[in-house]
């Protein structure tokens, strides 16, 4: 675990550089201000941003006028997510943790919310059971994941295998449109959600 914590912390200062981590080009802050909007409850809702990175969804949506949580496991990625909700004036809480194992109360959230992450814990169905714990009666579980071109991540029927162990639906989404990621893509990228 500290071997990934410091992995991460080292990635934290250019982590935004890309386009859909970072959220800098209007047009790609705009498609994923869309595709969220479009899946996600009305606001305010209760969203937990479980390895939130550098917080650009978190700030995105408390924009938007949810009250949000992240958490991550790297200290650098949580002080650049606190540093980012600042700087945009909007109110997020962030806190260092483990993704996978959050320490949140049961149902305290209308959504559980994770984008590239499930891919990347050693335990995932153990991460999901313990992220469909914390949602509300009519909560939403909203996953963005994928099977990327260097082989790493995870096929969309496998996450939507995963997810049915623990809920009764699970829908996806492709997520081929160049703006959320500020190029063209060939790989498999996704949305999975999973309602009440």
């Amino acid at each position: 675990m500290e071997d990934v914590r410091r992995y991460w912390d080292e990635q934290a200062g250019s982590f935004d550089d890309e386009p859909d981590h970072g959220l800098r080009d209007p047009a790609v802050r705009d498609a994923w201000q869309r595709l969220l909007h479009a899946h996600l409850p009305p606001a305010p809702a209760d969203v937990t941003d479980l390895g939130c990175g550098t917080g650009s969804l978190a700030v995105l949506l408390a924009q938007a006028g949810h009250r949000v949580r992240g958490i991550d496991l790297s200290d650098a990625m949580v002080s650049a997510a606190i540093a980012k909700a600042d700087a945009t004036g909007v109110t997020a809480t962030f806190a260092q943790g483990d993704a996978g194992a959050p320490p949140f109360e049961p149902e305290s959230a209308d959504v559980a919310l994770a984008r590239h992450v499930l891919w990347a814990l050693p335990q995932p169905s153990e991460a999901l059971r313990r992220w469909v714990r914390l949602l509300r009666p009519g909560g939403r579980l909203v996953l963005i994941e994928g099977r990327w071109s260097t082989g790493a991540g995870i096929t969309a029927e496998d996450c939507r295998t995963l997810v049915l162990r623990h809920r009764r639906a699970a829908h996806v989404e492709r997520l081929t449109d160049p703006a959320l990621w500020g190029r063209a893509i060939d790989d498999e990228r996704y949305l999975l959600t999973s309602p009440a």
